[in-house]
C-alpha cells in the first residue's frame, strides 16, 4: 500500500500518482544499501582469501619427514611476514599426524569434527579466535609415512581490513546515491506536473468558457487517456443541451398556451366592467370567463401531469397493477363527459382479475395515462343525439406470447399518417379541427408509456370508411416475475 507522503482531504491525482511513484523508490533505497553491503563484504574479501591461501599453500610447503618424523621448520624472514600486519593479527597452526601440534597456536580453533580431510586443497571458514572474528583458510598434506594421517596447516587473519576496505566501497556506491535520490525525486515531480499538464489546460479551458456555451469540448488536444473522459463530458454537454433546449421551447410554448385563455379571461373581465353593460350581456362575460378559466386550468393540470411524468424518471414506484381494473377505474371518471356529449363510451376486453392482465407499473401514472387517452378520444369525436359517437377501450391480453395492449378505438376524423409523428409532440393539434384541448394528452401518454417500456402507436380505426377513426395501441410486455406474481 502506498504511503500517504501527500495527504488530503479530498483525493489528489497528482498526490496519488506521486506516491505510487515514490513509494517504491523509497522503499527499495535501504534494500539497496543492505544488498550493496553484502556484495561488498563479498568483493572485499575475495583478495584477502587468496591471499590466506597463497600462505597456508606456502606453509604446507615447508612440512617434510626426516627420520620417520613429521617436522615443520618455519624460517625467521616468513615469521616475520606473517607478523608484518599493522591492521589484522595473522594466526597459523601446524597440526601432525596423531593431533600435536607441531608449531603456531596452541588455542587454534579446529575444524568441524565431521568434515573429511580433503588433501591438497585450501578449504576458507569464518571462526572466532580470542573473542575476534578471524577468517580462516586450512588444508591437509600428506605425509609419505606408513599408517600416517594428514597433517593439518591453518592460517588465521582477523577482518579489519576486509571491514575497511568493504566501508569504502559502500562509500563509494551509496553516497552518489544521495545525490542521486533527490535528483530522481525532482525529476519524477517536474515528469509528472509536465504529465497532467494538459488536465490543467482542459481545466482552464473549461473555466473560461460562458455559462451558455454547451459545445463539445475539442477531445484532439487531450492525451489518449483522458479523451475517453472528454467524450463523455461531450456527451453530457449534448444532452444537456437538447435538454435545455427543449425546456426553452416548452415553457415558450407553454406560455403561448396559457397567454390565450389569460388574455381571454382579462378582456371579458374588462367588457363585464363597462358602463351601460346589461344583464344579458353580463351572463354571456361570465360564461366565456368561467369557459377561459377552464381551459387555462386544464392546461395549468396538463403540464403539472406531463412534468410529473418526465421527471418520475428510473425513480418510479413499481407494483403489480392489474391494467383491466386501472382501465375500468378511469373510464368511470370519464362517463360524465361522455354522457353530456352523448358519445357511447364502452369497454370490450379481458375483465379484471384475468390471466395475463398483471404488469409491473405505477397505478397512478398509467391512470393518468388511460384518462388522457380516454379524453383524447373524446375532444376528437364528433356526437350528437342523433348520431352518437363511439369510443371503445380494449384490453387485450396475450399471456403465452408476454404481450398486454391497451387500445383506444374511437369513431372521429381520423390522424392523416404525415402527422401521427407529430402530435405526440407537445402543443401539436392536428390540422382542420376547432377542438378546444391543450394538446398535451399524447405527450403525456408516450411519457408514461415509455416509463413503463411499453410502445405506442396510431392506426386507423375502419379503414376505408369515412371517417376512419383513430385506434391508439399501448403494447406493454410482461416480465417473467409479473406472471409469477399473477400466480401467486
Amino acid at each position: 500500500m502506498a504511503l500517504k507522503i501527500f495527504q488530503r482531504e479530498q483525493r489528489s491525482l497528482f498526490g496519488e500518482i506521486l506516491d505510487w511513484m515514490l513509494t517504491p523508490l523509497l522503499l527499495l533505497w535501504p534494500v539497496s544499501l543492505a544488498l550493496t553491503w553484502l556484495v561488498a563484504q563479498s568483493i572485499a574479501g575475495k583478495p584477502f582469501d587468496r591471499a590466506l591461501e597463497y600462505n597456508v599453500q606456502a606453509l604446507a610447503q615447508l612440512v617434510a619427514v626426516q627420520n620417520q618424523r613429521i617436522t615443520f621448520n618455519l624460517p625467521q624472514p616468513a615469521r616475520e611476514i606473517l607478523r608484518a600486519d599493522d591492521s589484522d593479527l595473522i594466526y597459523y597452526q601446524v597440526v601432525g599426524a596423531r593431533g600435536e601440534v607441531l608449531s603456531g597456536e596452541k588455542d587454534f580453533p579446529a575444524p568441524h569434527e565431521e568434515e573429511k580431510p580433503l588433501v591438497g586443497e585450501v578449504q576458507l571458514r569464518d571462526e572466532e579466535m580470542r573473542g575476534l572474528d578471524v577468517r580462516v583458510a586450512y588444508t591437509w598434506v600428506r605425509v609419505e609415512l606408513p599408517g600416517s594421517q594428514p597433517v593439518l596447516v591453518q592460517v588465521a587473519e582477523t577482518r579489519e581490513k576486509r571491514s575497511v576496505l568493504a566501508t569504502e566501497i559502500i562509500k563509494g556506491v551509496m553516497l552518489p546515491q544521495f545525490v542521486i535520490l533527490p535528483l530522481a525525486v525532482l525529476l519524477v515531480w517536474l515528469a509528472l506536473v509536465r504529465g497532467i499538464k494538459p488536465l490543467s489546460q482542459l481545466e482552464e479551458r473549461i473555466r473560461a468558457r460562458k455559462p451558455d456555451d454547451l459545445s463539445p469540448l475539442d477531445d484532439k488536444a487531450v492525451p489518449l487517456e483522458v479523451a475517453p473522459l472528454v467524450s463523455s463530458v461531450n456527451d453530457l454537454l449534448t444532452r444537456l443541451k437538447d435538454s435545455i433546449a427543449t425546456q426553452k421551447r416548452f415553457l415558450a410554448d407553454a406560455a403561448h398556451q396559457l397567454k390565450t385563455p389569460l388574455a381571454g379571461l382579462r378582456m371579458q373581465a374588462d367588457l363585464a366592467q363597462r358602463e351601460g353593460f346589461n344583464a344579458e350581456e353580463l351572463k354571456l362575460s361570465l360564461k366565456q370567463i368561467g369557459r377561459s378559466s377552464i381551459r387555462a386550468t386544464h392546461t395549468v393540470n396538463q403540464l403539472l401531469a406531463l412534468a410529473r411524468a418526465e421527471s418520475s424518471g428510473q425513480a418510479i414506484a413499481l407494483q403489480p397493477c392489474d391494467l383491466a381494473q386501472l382501465t375500468m377505474d378511469a373510464m368511470q371518471d370519464s362517463v360524465p363527459r361522455t354522457m353530456a356529449r352523448h358519445i357511447d363510451l364502452g369497454y370490450d376486453g379481458a375483465q379484471p382479475g384475468s390471466h395475463g392482465v398483471m404488469l409491473q407499473g405505477n397505478p397512478t401514472l398509467l391512470k393518468e395515462m388511460i384518462r388522457n387517452l380516454v379524453d383524447n378520444a373524446i375532444n376528437y369525436t364528433p356526437s350528437t343525439a342523433e348520431q352518437p359517437g363511439v369510443i371503445t377501450v380494449r384490453v387485450l391480453a396475450d399471456p403465452f406470447g408476454r404481450v398486454l395492449v391497451l387500445q383506444v378505438e374511437d369513431s372521429g376524423p381520423g390522424i392523416p399518417a404525415a402527422e401521427r409523428e407529430l402530435v405526440f409532440q407537445p402543443f401539436y393539434r392536428a390540422l382542420g379541427t376547432n377542438v378546444d384541448g391543450s394538446g398535451l394528452g399524447l405527450p403525456i401518454v408516450l411519457e408514461i408509456a415509455r416509463q413503463h417500456n411499453a410502445e405506442v402507436s396510431l392506426e386507423d380505426a375502419h379503414a376505408g370508411q369515412v371517417p376512419p377513426g383513430t385506434r391508439v395501441n399501448v403494447r406493454f410486455v410482461i416480465a417473467e416475475n409479473d406472471d409469477d406474481e399473477e400466480a401467486g
